[in-house]
Formats: structure tokens, sequence, C-alpha cells
């Protein structure tokens, strides 16, 4: 892309901005509903939104490679923006105040700047390799907790692959016996931004997307945490799972994933 990371953090931003604001004009409008599967929502402020991140990626890095959640692929090279115009879908659709909108840059095979948007509070967590992880003006730091007895713990269920549900729920359960709490809240890429910020302590999904976890794991990451795969390998954006958390508290979350079977499928 010739483009710092720095500067593709401000890309991203804009972008995530743009879809923000459209998630913002039609929050309290009647929706509209489609299905992608069963339970899988898509909504008309889902698809008004990614136009408003597209339209602004297309000003900012003309021809560039785009992989978003609603429409697929577009574009061309090697590096590319990842967009999920709205995560959260389901909490949207119902009214329920936990969404946000997700860019992310990456450069061969990096994710390497981001930025993740809770409209409703007016939250940008943006990130850039090597620069930090941050919300609005503030650098985040995750938690400092080792101790999975003090530990405030998140994860997700798909929409899809439901034969997993047994495994999730034996992981949540046992995380829930363990920990000071589970939660479930319904956007993995605020999650993830919750984790950078040492509001959760560790989260883990299995079911993801790339769109879903690609800005994130970045703030995670430059927020001192570790992410990987469920079994302490790393993290591929494709791949479907992710456990996150600080350094002092991973081995014993991977530890609770193993037990529970859900690292060994």
């Amino acid at each position: 892309m010739s483009r710092t990371p720095v500067e593709l953090r401000e890309v991203c931003m804009a972008a995530a901005q743009a879809g923000a604001r459209v998630l913002l004009e039609l929050h309290d409008r009647p929706r509209e509903l489609h299905f992608k599967g069963r339970i899988d929502l898509v909504t008309d402020a889902d698809r008004a939104s990614e136009e408003a991140v597209l339209r602004v990626l297309r000003e900012r890095m003309p021809g560039v490679r785009v992989l978003a959640e609603e429409s697929g692929e577009s574009g061309t090279g090697d590096d590319c923006f990842i967009v999920d115009p709205l995560d959260g879908t389901t909490n949207y659709a119902h009214g329920l105040p936990l969404f946000s909108c997700t860019v992310a840059a990456q450069e061969a095979g990096a994710v390497v700047a981001g930025c993740t948007i809770d409209p409703l509070r007016g939250e940008v967590f943006h990130v850039a390799r090597g620069q930090g992880a941050w919300a609005g003006e503030k650098r985040l730091q995750v938690s400092p907790t080792t101790e999975l007895v003090q530990a405030l713990v998140c994860t997700g269920f798909p929409t899809s692959h439901r034969e997993m549900l047994p495994q999730m729920i034996a992981a949540f359960g046992r995380f829930t016996e363990l920990s000071r709490g589970s939660r479930r809240l319904g956007s993995a890429a605020l999650d993830l931004a919750y984790v950078a910020a040492g509001r959760l302590d560790a989260f883990w999904e299995w079911g993801l997307h790339a769109w879903d976890v690609a800005a994130g794991q970045l703030l995670v990451e430059e927020a001192g945490g570790v992410v990987t795969r469920f079994d302490g390998s790393p993290l591929t954006l494709a791949g479907g799972e992710i456990a996150a958390s600080g350094r002092g508290l991973h081995a014993a979350m991977l530890a609770v994933l193993r037990e529970t079977s859900i690292s060994s499928r």
C-alpha cells in the first residue's frame, strides 16, 4: 500500500467513522431484516454502513483490495482492508446497545492498523503497529490479572456450525466456575477492544471471520496482550478461533479450553 502504519490507521479511522455515523443515524429507525442463515441476520444498516466505509476507502486508496463482510472481496493486490460494517448485528436489530463498526489494514499477511468504533458511546479504539493501542487519546493496557478467579472472561457463540455448541457451552460453564464471571456481549470486535482496555481480562470464541477480529487482534497485542488459537499456536485470521488475554492469564485460559476439548476437535 506504500503507506506507514500510522497513515493506514488514519484511513481505517476515517472509514470506520463514516460507517459508524450511518449506524448512529439509522439506529432508532425501523429495521429491514434479511437472513444469511437460520439465525444469521443482515440489516439495511449493515449494507448502508458498508457502502459508507467502502466509499471512503475508494476515495483514499483507489483500487485497493477490500474484504468486506456483506459485499465480499473487491480490488486487487496482496495488501487489503478488512471491513465489518456492523459487528453485533443481532444486538443492533433488537435495540441492544452493544455493536461496532471495525476496519483493519493488512500488509504481507499481517494486520498493521485498525479502528473499532462504538457509535453510541462515541468510543474510538485505534491502533497502528508499533505505536500502541488507544481509545481516543488514552493509551490502552491489558489487565495485569494472572489468576482466573480474579478474571472477567468473555465469549460468543457461533451463528452457524451449531454442532459446536456443546463444547462451547461446556467451556463457558467451566470458565464461569473458575473465574469471577463470564459474559457474552455479542460483538467480538468490541470484546477484543475491551480486552485491550483492561475491561475484560480474557476473550475466546470459535466460528469467527477475519473481519470480526482483524482490528481487535492488533489492539490487544499493542496493549501488551497475547492473541493465539486455542492450542496456543499463532492466530490466523481465517482460522475461525481466537484466544486473547494478558500474558499472565493466557496459559490458564488455554488450559480450560484444552480441558473442555474445544481445542482438540
